[in-house]
């Protein structure tokens, strides 16, 4: 179960969050992001701990202690759509996308004639009404 450990100091190391997790049983890996440009921390990391039950009970613990001077906020990890997206993401040629458009036309049209009655008139519409007294007898 991936776990996403946020609000960590930023003099919290991999090691330090690893013995953190370690406590509450077996880890596989534990991370802390490190921001690229200044090579410091950016106050969150992700454990993951293969046992589940094991893996809430080290949320459940962990959740709110102070480390460091600051409270962490531990929690599962939501799976990103975006890295989901970009797993399954299939490259798009020219031909590909001007195949689309002409399909998406053709809905469009077929979509716009199904709303017009063969008399031409459009579909949905009410006839007008005449309010004209006719004379019976």
């Amino acid at each position: 179960m991936k776990i996403l450990v946020r609000n960590l100091s930023r003099d919290v190391t991999e090691a330090e969050l690893l013995a953190l997790f370690e406590a509450h049983g077996r880890v596989q890996s534990c991370t802390v992001v490190m921001d690229q440009a200044t090579g410091g921390s950016k106050g969150f990391g992700f454990a993951n701990m293969p046992v589940p039950h094991e893996a809430k009970k080290a949320m459940h613990a962990l959740n709110g202690l102070s480390v460091k001077g600051t409270k962490m906020r531990v929690k599962k990890a939501d799976p990103s759509a975006k890295q989901d997206a970009a797993a399954d993401e299939v490259p798009v040629t020219a031909n590909d996308a001007i195949a689309v458009d002409a399909a998406a036309q053709a809905a469009q049209e077929a979509a716009a004639r199904a709303k017009i009655k063969k008399d031409g008139s459009p579909l949905g519409m009410k006839k007008p009404r005449s309010f004209r007294k006719t004379n019976k007898q």
